[in-house]
């Protein structure tokens, strides 16, 4: 690797976890550019020179935000959790702990998208971000040999985001176990039908 990529690998991801700190605590386009390129203490040709534009960075930013919950998701699920209708009820927990934790503001793509504008990047990203929690429902759904997953997986997909919001907008860490009882019972419901 040159020096050249050398320094910039750094830097990016320095504007990467600035913008991390600044966008999730107050929102994408609420925060300029010069707080997050002061933040992460470079240049303001170095946040172009790595992502061309603002809207590439929050891109960026909800594309790590995606990954991280899905890496997560994933390892939780197979590690704690052996059955495929322990692994759909499993979701709401896994969920749940980020519920507690300091600074938990909600979904950074709800946030995110009541601030884009109709078909931006923002949008796109967040889109990604469902779509991956509708198959994960679906998927676990079918291992569940449920008749209808796709039915399933629209409900479940409510739930946690209703799980979501309730937490963050009412400040409610059980929010997830609550989250939980509603899914076991379409789950009960889901599996008689």
């Amino acid at each position: 690797m040159s020096t050249a990529t050398n320094d910039r690998l750094p830097a990016r991801e320095r504007l990467l976890a600035a913008a991390d700190e600044l966008f999730y605590e107050e929102g994408v386009h609420s925060v300029g550019i010069d707080r997050v390129i002061e933040r992460a203490g470079v240049a303001k040709a170095t946040l172009y020179s790595a992502f061309g534009s603002k809207e590439e960075l929050i891109r960026a930013y909800l594309a790590a935000r995606h990954a991280a919950t899905r890496d997560r998701m994933t390892r939780e699920l197979a590690a704690r959790y052996h059955t495929p209708r322990e692994r759909l009820l499993g979701v709401f927990d896994v969920q749940g702990e980020s519920f507690s934790e300091p600074g938990f503001r909600g979904c950074p793509f709800v946030s995110a998208c009541a601030e884009a504008r109709p078909g931006s990047t923002t949008e796109e990203a967040a889109e990604e971000a469902r779509a991956w929690i509708r198959s994960l429902f679906v998927d676990l759904a079918k291992q569940a040999c449920i008749n209808d997953p796709e039915r399933l997986a629209r409900q479940l997909v409510l739930v946690y985001d209703a799980a979501g919001i309730a937490a963050w907008m009412d400040r409610d860490s059980g929010a997830a176990a609550a989250a939980r009882a509603v899914a076991t019972a379409l789950l009960d419901a889901a599996a008689v039908a």
